[in-house]
């Protein structure tokens, strides 16, 4: 183990209230793309430019073509392509297990923290999980909407159209599930970002909430908080935090 891996595990040793603040990179050591590295979605082509594809304008108004997209190149997460959680989802549970990590706040929708163990989590972005009727409110799981052959998933009740309980441009995010990660981060001791580059605000914000002992930053390339951090590691966030021993 090198001298950053050694400084983290001894920040794990004696942290007390971990917070763990995560972007896209901890998903795609999973399978599944991100939208900014050089392989990810906005660099692929489409009739349309996917950040005007994934906005609420264009769901109200060309629902159908938002669901070629979206079954494409959204709800591959969970499908058979997807090998699931990988290890640093698996260490966050353990963590949490342990009652050394008080709460994951993440970017991603893909529902692979719950589905590594993980209890208590913030999705800044809503899941893909989650979908309800636009017309009556009523509930469908993802394999409902995977199994749908609609062009447009529709409500078996009422008819109306189905939207995935996801943040599309143009909308804002939950309320309470703002404050919740703010409380979870500015109660923290260490607060470990991963998987980031920290550009998709106001996600990126919260961190100014931070005020612990301890700010680790675990991503590949670098970011703009990297001269704010105690410890910085630039690697696969699976590797590193799947060597620590708790």
């Amino acid at each position: 183990m090198d001298a950053k891996r050694e400084e983290l595990q001894k920040i794990i040793d004696r942290a007390k209230r971990i917070v763990f603040f995560g972007g896209a990179g901890v998903s795609t050591e999973s399978g599944i793309p991100d939208f900014r590295s050089v392989d990810g979605l906005y660099h692929q082509k489409y009739d349309y430019p996917p950040e005007q594809i994934l906005s609420h304008t264009f769901f109200m108004r060309k629902p159908e073509e938002f669901y070629k997209f979206y079954r494409d190149k959204i709800l591959m997460a969970g499908s058979d392509k997807n090998p699931g959680p990988n290890k640093a989802h698996l260490k966050l549970a353990e963590l949490e297990e342990k009652g050394k990590l008080t709460a994951v706040v993440t970017q991603n929708i893909d529902g692979l923290h719950q589905a590594a163990g993980s209890k208590t989590v913030y999705e800044l972005h809503g899941s893909i999980l989650r979908n309800y009727c636009m017309e009556c409110g009523k509930s469908f799981d993802l394999d409902y909407m995977k199994n749908s052959t609609d062009p447009v998933p529709r409500c078996d009740s009422c008819g109306g159209i189905i939207k995935p309980d996801v943040v599309l441009y143009e909308e804002g995010l939950d309320q309470d599930t703002i404050s919740g990660a703010i409380d979870a981060i500015s109660h923290a001791d260490v607060l470990i970002i991963g998987g980031t580059s920290l550009v998709v605000y106001p996600a990126a914000g919260l961190i100014d909430y931070f005020r612990g002992d301890s700010l680790v930053l675990i991503n590949k390339g670098a970011t703009a908080r990297d001269k704010q951090a105690d410890l910085c590691i630039s690697d696969s966030i699976g590797e590193v935090l799947g060597d620590m021993v708790i």
